[in-house]
Formats: structure tokens, C-alpha cells, sequence
């Protein structure tokens, strides 16, 4: 989940140069208060099912 929602803020906020240290603080800050505040959800879709499939050679056979 971590991934995704800085997926999101490189795309969604970090787009332009930013020039020093506290722009980009303040531009974060903006971006993370808004997500906060639209309450997204994380509809996670990767089940245990299909991690036992798609990595089913890390798991030990009986």
C-alpha cells in the first residue's frame, strides 16, 4: 500500500521542479491533507489465493 500512495504523490504532486526544501515540504504537506481529507480507500486485490498461486515456489510442499 505504501507503494502505491507514493506512486500517487509522484504523479499527482511532484510532476514540476521543486526548487528547495521548503516548497517541496509545503507542496506534500498540501498533497497529504487533501488525500487525508477525501478519505480514499485502498481496495486491496491481491488475495491469499493468488499469492499462493503467483508465488507458489517460495511456499514448502508436504
Amino acid at each position: 500500500m505504501a507503494e502505491i500512495e507514493f506512486s500517487l504523490l509522484s504523479r499527482q504532486c511532484m510532476r514540476e521542479r521543486m526548487g528547495d526544501r521548503d516548497y517541496l515540504t509545503q507542496e506534500v504537506t498540501a498533497w497529504t491533507n487533501n488525500r487525508n481529507s477525501i478519505k480514499s480507500d485502498m481496495k486491496w486485490r491481491f488475495t491469499t489465493e493468488d499469492a499462493r498461486i503467483k508465488l507458489s515456489r517460495l511456499y514448502p510442499t508436504f
